[in-house]
């Protein structure tokens, strides 16, 4: 079995400059701002479901109309838990005729892979 490096993709480097990894280097002050704004809107239970839910969705955008009834919430509060993640750059969304329709900016979330990866090397066997 041979022991093959991991290559994660949107690690080039132009994307390692706005968010070094964790083990690279410090975090400045404004990036520090702006992943604890993303990781505060991820710390609750039901924005990390609803994130999953529209991420995991074929076709990679879901109707609001789909969301709301895999909660024991009211409407409104599923609308202030999108507004939340939408506020912190998680997702966006459009309005259609009367639904809103969300999906996931994935920027985002290479932006937190990026930071949360630590990178070991493989040591290459002779």
């Amino acid at each position: 079995m041979s022991k093959q490096e991991l290559v994660v993709l949107g690690q080039d480097d132009q994307s390692a400059g706005c968010c070094p990894g964790m083990l690279t280097a410090p975090l400045d002050e404004d990036q520090a701002a702006d992943l604890a704004k993303i990781f505060k809107a991820l710390g609750d239970p039901v924005r990390l479901r609803l994130l999953s839910l529209i991420a995991s969705r074929a076709g990679g955008e879901v109707c609001v109309c789909d969301l709301t009834p895999a909660f024991e919430l009211s409407q409104p509060t599923i609308s202030h838990h999108l507004k939340l993640l939408r506020q912190a750059g998680l997702i966006d969304c459009e309005r259609r005729g009367t639904w809103v329709y969300y999906w996931v900016l994935t920027d985002t979330l290479d932006q937190l892979s990026t930071f949360l990866t630590t990178t070991h090397k493989a040591e290459a066997t002779a």
